[in-house]
């Protein structure tokens, strides 16, 4: 086998992954976009709506129509932007905060579950991969 396809095995089999778990924990009362600019916001603070944005890869009117859904269901709040009045800081409320704690508990577990399935060896070998794959996030 070459890097080139365990390159390729590794990325689809942690995307494989990740969506398993997000449909495995489906109730989350908004939708992937919201509940990842929640995410952000819970993670890394207020922000400016093309800020968010930017960090989440989507169009400044995406995101404007994103925190209109958050903002009406109470789980941000905007208030206007101190050094310029024609823009708006984005911040979480308690709810989307709540959301997100609940959100990533749901997908622990669900996790957990597949993680208690493994075989003691296929365990060790998972928790001896883990700091490789750490390794890959933090370059």
């Amino acid at each position: 086998m070459t890097e080139h396809d365990e390159v390729g095995r590794l990325y689809l089999t942690l995307g494989r992954l990740n969506r398993a778990l997000r449909r495995e924990s489906v109730d989350a009362p908004v939708g992937h976009g919201a509940l990842s600019a929640l995410s952000t916001l819970t993670k890394q603070g207020p922000q400016r709506l093309g800020t968010l944005a930017g960090i989440e890869g989507v169009s400044a009117p995406s995101m404007t129509r994103i925190v209109g859904s958050l903002e009406d269901l109470g789980h941000v709040r905007r208030t206007p932007d101190p050094a310029d009045g024609r823009a708006a800081i984005v911040a979480a409320t308690d709810s989307g905060r709540d959301i997100v704690l609940a959100g990533r508990e749901a997908r622990m577990q669900a996790l957990r579950l597949r993680v208690e399935k493994l075989s003691d060896e296929q365990r060790d070998r998972l928790a001896a991969a883990l700091p490789v794959l750490e390794e890959l996030v933090g370059q």
